[in-house]
C-alpha cells in the first residue's frame, strides 16, 4: 500500500503542474491538443509494450469484444476530462478547474459509498456536506453552476472507479484506452490538417516538441495513479487527491493572476474545511486499521 499511496502523490504533484505546460500551448485549439495527447499517449504506450516485448500478451488480455467495450467506458471519461480541463486552462479559468479537483475527492468517496459499499462515520458525511454547502454558494454568489468544475470532477470521479474495478494491468487498461481512442484522435488532426486550421508544424518547433511531448507528460501520471486505485482505498485516494488543486490554485492566483473575490474565498473554505475534516477523518480511520494488529 505504501508504494500505491507514493505513487498517487506523484501524480497529483504532476498534475498540479500542468497548467504552466498547457499554457505554454494556448495558441492550440483545445481539441487539437486533446487529440495529440491521445495519439502520442498511444505511441509511447506502443513502444513501451514493443520494448518490454509485451505486444502479444496485451493483444490476448485486451483485444477482444468483451473488455474493449468494458473499457471504452473509461477512455470515454478520460477524453471528456482531459479535453474539458484543457480548455478550461487555455480559456482563463485554472481556479475554476482547481475547483474540480477540490470537489473530486469528495466525489470519489461518494462513488466509493455507493459503488462499492465504503462506508463513512458521521464526521465523513459531514465533511461531504460541507463541500456540497461550499459549491451551493459559490453558485448561488456567481449567479451560475461552476459546470467546468463539475464536469471534471464528476469525469475523472467516474474514471477512478471504472479503473478501481477494471481486471487489466494499469499499463494494459491505459493501453487499451488510448487504443479505442487513438483513431478518433488520428482523424480529428487530419481533418485540422486538411482544413488548414492544423497548428502542428505551423507554430514554432518548440510547441511541436510539447506537442509531442503532451504523450509522455500524459501518460506517467496515468500509470501512476492506475498504480494507485489498484492497491489503495479510494476514500484515501479521495484525500490525497487535494495535492493537486492546491497547486493549480495557486498558480491561477499567483501566475495567472486570475480574480479571486471575497465570495469565491468563502465558498473555498467551506470545501476546505470539509476537505480538513474528511482527511482527519480519513486519517484517524487509517491508522486506527493499521495498528489494530500490533495491539491484538
Amino acid at each position: 500500500m505504501k508504494k500505491g499511496v507514493l505513487s498517487a502523490v506523484i501524480a497529483y504533484a504532476l498534475w498540479g503542474i500542468f497548467p504552466v505546460y498547457f499554457k505554454a500551448l494556448n495558441a492550440v485549439p483545445a481539441l487539437q491538443i486533446l487529440a495529440h495527447r491521445v495519439v502520442w499517449s498511444f505511441v509511447l504506450l506502443a513502444a513501451v509494450l514493443l520494448v518490454r516485448r509485451e505486444v502479444n500478451g496485451f493483444r490476448k488480455a485486451a483485444l477482444h469484444p468483451r473488455m474493449i467495450a468494458q473499457y471504452a467506458l473509461a477512455a470515454v471519461l478520460l477524453a471528456v476530462n482531459w479535453g474539458m480541463y484543457v480548455w478550461g486552462v487555455n480559456a482563463g479559468y485554472v481556479v475554476q478547474t482547481s475547483l474540480g479537483y477540490f470537489i473530486n475527492p469528495l466525489v470519489s468517496v461518494l462513488l466509493g459509498v455507493f459503488f462499492l459499499k465504503e462506508r463513512l462515520r458521521p464526521l465523513q458525511w459531514l465533511a461531504v456536506g460541507m463541500a456540497a454547502l461550499g459549491v451551493l454558494y459559490l453558485t448561488i454568489s456567481a449567479g451560475e453552476l461552476p459546470w467546468i468544475a463539475l464536469v471534471l470532477a464528476f469525469s475523472f470521479g467516474l474514471y477512478g472507479l471504472v479503473k478501481k474495478t477494471s481486471p487489466l494491468a494499469p499499463l494494459y487498461g491505459l493501453s487499451l484506452e488510448t487504443v479505442i481512442l487513438f483513431l478518433p484522435g488520428l482523424a480529428a488532426l487530419i481533418a485540422a490538417g486538411a482544413s488548414g486550421t492544423g497548428a502542428f508544424g505551423n507554430l514554432s518547433r518548440a510547441q511541436d516538441g510539447l506537442m509531442i511531448l503532451s504523450g509522455v507528460v500524459t501518460v506517467i501520471p496515468l500509470l501512476l495513479f492506475a498504480t494507485a486505485t489498484r492497491s489503495v482505498p479510494l476514500s484515501t485516494i479521495g484525500l490525497l487527491q487535494y495535492i493537486a488543486p492546491t497547486t493549480q490554485l495557486l498558480l491561477g492566483v499567483f501566475l495567472y493572476h486570475e480574480p479571486f473575490s471575497q465570495s469565491r474565498l468563502i465558498g473555498f473554505s467551506i470545501i476546505w474545511a470539509g476537505l480538513l475534516l474528511l482527511s482527519g477523518e480519513t486519517l484517524r480511520g487509517w491508522l486506527r486499521t493499521t495498528s489494530a494488529p500490533a495491539n491484538s
